[in-house]
């Protein structure tokens, strides 16, 4: 028989004696927690080798929970842009015919008519069942003047109603009342953005500002709507602040006494009249399940009574529902490219751990001598690999959590860490331990001892 100097080698000989399992003896916590001692001693000793294996996981699980919550964040903020539309509304729009979007010949003038009327409106309440409450729209662009500040704005003369129906509630002061409707009186409530760039030093609560030759009294101010571009960033003027950005809200009536029917356009060398009668209108329905048959009954009724297709139709309920099926499919997206690189983590480990199991060839045969059978070493080789992985799962969940935060505040973007995207991601790469450390433990165990106590 072949005579096997150990030498030093007496207490690690001790310690895979000890670890064994006796037969006819159950597997017990303590015997578990020296194959733990005696997987993490084996890893320690290649501490570069075991930190580059578990890379491939800690990317994999970052990648999970980074990708998920920036797509998270993004259809959060896109579902709230349309709940701040309301979900029992449905918004018509004017929109101006592509053969009327020419532009007039030098020296001439023409009126273009399109668009919603207040016979439509009259239409909707008299014959459509479930109609409750209806915000018309009309809106004038123009510039608004303090003084020498001015803002390039949409100016939406509507219906005291306005707040309630679109979610779009007052910050500071009041929103015009029915008496002032009545009596088109001269207020105005300013957008939050607006309010900032024309009174950035004073409060705006009862001052004035100046549309062309008119002035309106300030009576309240908007909160901030979704997030967009600041009009305030280095380098863009007043003159040249986007309109879309900025809003003020006057009495329906003020407008039309103010502007008339007509609105006139000037540009180089020509002359252009808009007649629109409303710019948009929203439409509340009393029920939810009933909103989309009403738009349908809507869209009948408006197709009967313009010849031209003038108007648009949006219902925020089907934008929503079309935003969710969004998010899944992007979710899927996202998490099948996370997945791969979890699998290529999971390969790594695989391909560690057989190069691991030829090393340790002779290892595993001084143990299965001293009585350990395979399914010791095949627990003591899915140790090693599950610890790997969860190791590299917890430093990626760390950092998978990190980057989301740092996304947010370099870049302002919306991002959402999930409490459920964490957990599946560790699971996940737990799983993955064992899942890719079977192959390899098996062949560990499936070994012949005396080959293997001959191996050099």
């Amino acid at each position: 028989m072949a005579q096997f100097d150990f030498g030093d080698q007496m207490s690690d000989v001790e310690t895979l004696r000890r670890s064994v399992r006796p037969p006819g003896r159950p597997f017990s916590l303590a015997r578990l927690k020296r194959t733990v001692r005696l997987g993490l001693k084996s890893l320690w000793l290649h501490k570069l080798r075991s930190l580059l294996t578990v890379l491939g996981i800690v990317f994999g699980v970052c990648s999970v929970i980074a990708m998920l919550a920036i797509g998270e964040g993004a259809s959060y903020e896109a579902q709230e842009q349309i709940k701040n539309l309301g979900s029992q509304n449905i918004i018509l729009r004017s929109v101006k015919p592509p053969e009327e979007q020419k532009v007039s010949a030098p020296n001439q003038s023409f009126t273009i008519q399109y668009g919603l009327t207040d016979k439509d409106i009259q239409a909707i309440q008299s014959t459509i069942p479930g109609v409750t409450v209806i915000v018309p729209g009309r809106v004038i662009r123009d510039y608004v003047w303090n003084i020498e500040r001015r803002v390039d704005c949409e100016i939406l003369g509507t219906v005291p109603w306005y707040p309630t129906m679109r979610n779009h509630r007052v910050a500071q002061g009041r929103f015009f009342s029915d008496y002032e409707m009545e009596d088109r009186v001269s207020v105005c409530v300013l957008g939050s953005e607006m309010a900032g760039w024309l009174f950035p030093l004073s409060a705006p609560l009862g001052q004035t500002v100046r549309v062309g030759e008119k002035y309106y009294r300030v009576i309240g101010v908007m909160e901030p709507r979704a997030k967009a571009a600041k009009s305030d960033e280095p380098g863009l003027s007043a003159s040249a602040s986007p309109a879309a950005l900025h809003r003020m809200f006057i009495p329906l009536s003020t407008a039309r006494m103010r502007y008339g029917e007509i609105l006139r356009k000037r540009r180089s060398g020509s002359f252009e009249q808009e007649k629109v009668a409303l710019h948009e209108v929203t439409v509340k329905v009393a029920r939810l399940e009933e909103v989309v048959q009403v738009s349908e009954a809507i869209k009948t009724l408006l197709q009967r009574n313009h010849k031209k297709e003038d108007y648009e139709l949006i219902v925020p309920l089907e934008l929503l529902k079309r935003a969710e099926h969004t998010k899944r499919i992007f979710n899927i997206v996202l998490g099948s490219i996370a997945a791969i690189s979890l699998i290529v983590g999971g390969i790594g480990i695989m391909n560690i751990m057989l190069a691991s199991v030829t090393e340790r060839t002779r290892e595993i045969g001084i143990r299965r001598a001293l009585g350990a059978k395979r399914r010791d070493i095949i627990i003591q080789f899915l140790v090693e690999t599950v610890m790997l992985s969860g190791a590299g799962g917890v430093l990626g969940v760390i950092l998978g959590i990190s980057i989301p935060y740092l996304v947010t505040l370099f870049s302002q973007m919306a991002t959402i860490v999930t409490l459920w995207s964490p957990m599946i991601a560790f699971s996940i790469s737990a799983l993955i331990g064992v899942v890719f450390g079977l192959y390899p433990a098996l062949r560990a165990a499936n070994m012949d001892p005396v080959e293997a106590l001959r191996h050099e």
